[in-house]
């Protein structure tokens, strides 16, 4: 008898910890701001792939332009959430 209601309060327990558990943010990560679109340059297997420079809006990187390669319609002035800062896209060089 007494082990029953110790198994049920561990168990009530354990729930109670999962439930108070925060959710993970599936959207997570920085907002920037697209400044510039390269579009002489495009790049993927059929050209969808588009060289963009944005301008990070918060973060320790606030201000910062950085290169990054986005897939989509994209337009000069569109906010879009980054999921690092730290990673910058290589130049594209046409031959």
């Amino acid at each position: 008898m007494a082990d029953e209601q110790k198994s049920e309060k561990s168990n009530d327990s354990a729930k109670q910890q999962r439930q108070e558990a925060p959710a993970p943010n599936r959207f997570s990560g920085f907002m920037a701001e697209i400044v510039d679109i390269n579009q002489s340059v495009k790049t993927g297997i059929s050209g969808e792939i588009y060289s963009i420079s944005c301008k990070i809006l918060e973060g320790n990187d606030k201000g910062r332009i950085i290169r990054r390669n986005i897939l989509g319609p994209v337009k000069k002035g569109d906010v879009i959430r980054l999921p690092d800062t730290s990673r910058e896209a290589r130049e594209i060089r046409v031959k």
